[in-house]
């Protein structure tokens, strides 16, 4: 994403398909013990990641979920990346160092979360939870819901969005559109837990795909954007009756799997927020009402299984 790797001497998109006889660079690494690279820098002039700080490696820490011998859980915060990009230097991916815990090497990556959304984050502790893990969310083996406050009402308590998900722009101003050229099908369920009047509306989301900025395109796409979600959902991401809104209300609330070691399910939740908790007491929503709307959107969702 960096244009850091060159091939043939140029820059190419993630997506792009190696072949026999093509030229592949890769920037100097980090050695074994953990040092920076030789040089100290990578092409582009970025300098390599300094030391976690001992502020971020508590921090980190505290927000540890679940913890064994093959991945790790945390609870990611709104407004920490999970990789770097342009002018993006804190990152998680900077500081896995600091729950390298016990390991002989630091976790590794599996999926990502957007910048300004919170919860639940899986790291994978070595090279076959990796492969199992990737495996999983490549398979769609892997379950996640979503807390969303989305502005106006869904046309029906519960459904599904289906719509095909494409980037459009130049690098750096990247936008996800609604069949743009080289969509692919995304679908995303719902279902409305309660609602704020007319004006606001908490619902539970179940990507049955991964596209970036799935959610909140869908949600948009329909005229329910989420809150605070200038980017696609402009001024009617910020209702005047839903109140001051300080950050994307948009929280990855929990994600169920199987165990890369033996396939036992493994359920992992995230708390949610003060931010959100904040914002669902002033809009009257009830946290108790999640149990029963969440055992009826997985009763919905397997439908299309």
């Amino acid at each position: 994403r960096g244009g850091q790797i060159r091939l043939d001497g140029r820059r190419v998109k993630s997506s792009t398909r190696l072949a026999a006889g093509q030229r592949l660079r890769v920037p100097p690494l980090e050695s074994a013990k953990g040092g920076t690279p030789a040089t100290g820098e990578v092409p582009g002039g970025d300098h390599a990641a300094p030391p976690v700080s001992r502020r971020d490696q508590r921090e980190l820490r505290r927000r540890v979920l679940y913890r064994d011998d093959w991945l790790i859980a945390i609870d990611k915060p709104e407004g920490l990346a999970v990789q770097g990009g342009s002018g993006q230097h804190r990152h998680i991916d900077a500081m896995l160092e600091a729950l390298r815990f016990d390991a002989a090497a630091p976790p590794r990556l599996v999926h990502r979360l957007d910048k300004d959304t919170s919860g639940v984050l899986l790291l994978a502790r070595h090279v076959r939870a990796a492969r199992a893990l990737t495996k999983t969310f490549r398979d769609k083996s892997a379950r996640k819901v979503y807390w969303a406050a989305v502005a106006g009402r869904p046309p029906k308590r519960r459904g599904v969005i289906s719509l095909p998900l494409g980037k459009e722009g130049t690098r750096g101003a990247e936008k996800v559109k609604v069949e743009a050229h080289g969509a692919r099908p995304a679908q995303t369920l719902y279902l409305e837990v309660s609602n704020y009047g007319r004006a606001v509306s908490w619902l539970l989301l179940m990507p049955l795909t991964g596209r970036t900025h799935q959610l909140r395109v869908h949600t948009a796409a329909i005229d329910m954007p989420i809150l605070g979600d200038g980017k696609y959902g402009g001024r009617a991401a910020f209702p005047e009756k839903a109140g001051p809104v300080r950050r994307l209300m948009l929280h990855a609330r929990e994600i169920d799997f199987p165990h890369p070691e033996d396939g036992t399910t493994l359920r992992i939740r995230a708390p949610v927020p003060p931010t959100m908790e904040e914002a669902w007491q002033r809009l009257g929503f009830d946290p108790e009402r999640e149990p029963a709307a969440l055992h009826d959107l997985i009763d919905y969702a397997a439908n299309f299984v």
